[in-house]
């Protein structure tokens, strides 16, 4: 069974249609969704219409979900994140709006092989920003492999033989990493519509269950169209411009 591991699309839809081209050409059975559908990019409906379209084996719900779809307030959003989320709200279909609220809270587990979440198996909201952050949530997991997004950093950490690494590090991509028995993992596939790790290209990951591996990707989708949808419905444009630069 091979897994498409897609997580913080943030409304990019030519980021969205270019990850789900490559994926279609590397070949998947199941995909699975780790929140954050909505929120920043300019095509809330259109994103939402094709993910449910989709038929995720699981999806799951971010935090952008929860505000863009009026289960929460933006308190503690920053200034951009809320004024994108105000128009993110009204500009949602009312069926939309529904479909998002209704979306499961993380986490959850897929399979024996792994669960997933959107921060942490701890807390769906919390960020991993260091390496103590991701020991607390591998040991926090209840599966050896547990996917989560939310940081929009495509990252692996791996816990074996009492020694925490970053799987990842300086690694190109694609990047395989090999799931060992008695191994825990922490895999974050990338954001597909807002990467903020120095690479503008999307990322997401496939996991092959039988095979017992992991591979993060990336690739190239056209920017230029994705900042101009932005800045065409009035949205901040610090959200365009930061597309170009990864960050």
């Amino acid at each position: 069974m091979r897994y498409l591991v897609i997580s913080d699309i943030h409304a990019n839809l030519q980021a969205y249609d270019t990850v789900m081209a490559a994926a279609g050409r590397l070949g998947w059975d199941r995909a699975v969704v780790l929140g954050d559908l909505v929120g920043y990019g300019a095509d809330p409906n259109a994103v939402v219409e094709r993910v449910r379209a989709l038929q995720p084996h699981a999806v799951i719900r971010g935090n952008h979900d929860k505000v863009g779809s009026g289960l929460e307030t933006p308190e503690g959003f920053n200034a951009v994140a809320r004024s994108a989320i105000h128009w993110t709200h009204d500009a949602l279909t009312d069926d939309n709006r529904a479909w998002l609220a209704g979306l499961t809270a993380g986490p959850i587990i897929v399979d024996e092989a792994f669960e997933i979440c959107h921060g942490t198996p701890f807390d769906e909201d919390a960020y991993v920003f260091d390496d103590l952050d991701a020991l607390r949530a591998v040991h926090a997991a209840r599966r050896a492999l547990c996917f989560f997004g939310h940081t929009h950093v495509q990252v692996g950490y791996g816990l074996r033989n009492n020694q925490f690494v970053v799987e990842t590090d300086g690694e190109p991509r694609p990047f395989e990493l090999a799931v060992a028995a008695e191994a825990r993992y922490l895999v974050n596939p990338g954001s597909v519509g807002q990467p903020r790790d120095g690479d503008p290209r999307a990322g997401f990951g496939v996991v092959d269950v039988e095979a017992g591996t992991v591979t993060l990707h990336r690739v190239a989708y056209p920017v230029a169209k994705a900042q101009a949808r932005i800045t065409a419905e009035g949205l901040p444009e610090i959200l365009a411009e930061r597309l170009g630069v990864g960050r």
